[in-house]
C-alpha cells in the first residue's frame, strides 16, 4: 500500500565545512531517473573543478541510488540517500560537491560530512507532504462534457488530461479517501451517465 512521502517544493543549497573542506549540498524535487541525471550532470558542470561531486537520489518507494565520486565506497553515496530516507524524503536529487581542505577525514569523518550537508540542507528546505492517491478515469458524452469540465476545474480534485473521441475522458487525481465520495458526485451531477474507472496510484500534495 502506498504511503506519504515528503518531496521539496522547489531547489534548494546549502554549504557547510569539515576541517576545512567546502561542502555544497544542492538538491531539487524530481519525478524521473532522467530528471535525476540531469541535475546532476548539470551540477557537475557548474563544479567541474571540484575534488567530488557525490550523489543521491530517491523515487517512489522503492528506486534508491547513491554515487561516491571517488570517495571511499560507503562514505558518500549511501549516507546521503540514507540522510533523504531518514527524514521521509522521495523524489529528490541531492549532490554534494566537495572542494578538499587538505586534512583528510577517515571513513567516519566523511559520512557524518556528507549526510549531515544533507540533513543540514534539508532543515532549510520547504517540505511538501505526498499523500497517495488514485488517477480516476472519467468518460462523459459530448453534450455533458463542457458542464462537467467546469465543475471539475471548480472542484478541489486536479485535473491531469482531458482527452476528445467518441467521448470526453478526463483524468483526474483524487486522494485515496475521497475515491467513494468522488464517484457519487460525478454520478450526482452527471445523472447517472458518467463512466468512472479506477486508474494508476499516484500521489499528490496534501
Amino acid at each position: 500500500m502506498a504511503k506519504p512521502f515528503l518531496t521539496l517544493k522547489s531547489g534548494v543549497e546549502h554549504e557547510t565545512e569539515a576541517r576545512r573542506s567546502r561542502f555544497i549540498c544542492a538538491m531539487a524535487p524530481v519525478a524521473t531517473v532522467e530528471e535525476a541525471a540531469a541535475f546532476i550532470a548539470e551540477r557537475r558542470r557548474l563544479h567541474a573543478g571540484a575534488t567530488h561531486n557525490c550523489t543521491a537520489y530517491v523515487i517512489g518507494e522503492r528506486l534508491q541510488k547513491g554515487d561516491d565520486d571517488g570517495e571511499p565506497g560507503g562514505t558518500a553515496g549511501t549516507p546521503m540517500v540514507q540522510a533523504l530516507v531518514g527524514r521521509g524524503f522521495s523524489d529528490v536529487v541531492a549532490v554534494v560537491t566537495r572542494y578538499f581542505g587538505g586534512v583528510l577525514l577517515g571513513a567516519g569523518g566523511l559520512v557524518r560530512a556528507y549526510g549531515s550537508a544533507v540533513t543540514e540542507t534539508l532543515d532549510r528546505a520547504e517540505a511538501v507532504r505526498m499523500v497517495p492517491a488514485r488517477l480516476m478515469l472519467v468518460s462523459v458524452a459530448h453534450d455533458q462534457a463542457g458542464r462537467v469540465e467546469n465543475d471539475l476545474r471548480a472542484s478541489r480534485f486536479a485535473v491531469r488530461e482531458v482527452r476528445y473521441g467518441a467521448q470526453v475522458g478526463f483524468s483526474v487525481a483524487v486522494g485515496d479517501d475521497e475515491v467513494e465520495s468522488f464517484t457519487e458526485w460525478l454520478a450526482t451531477l452527471t445523472a447517472g451517465r458518467a463512466r468512472v474507472e479506477p486508474g494508476a496510484e499516484i500521489h499528490v500534495p496534501e
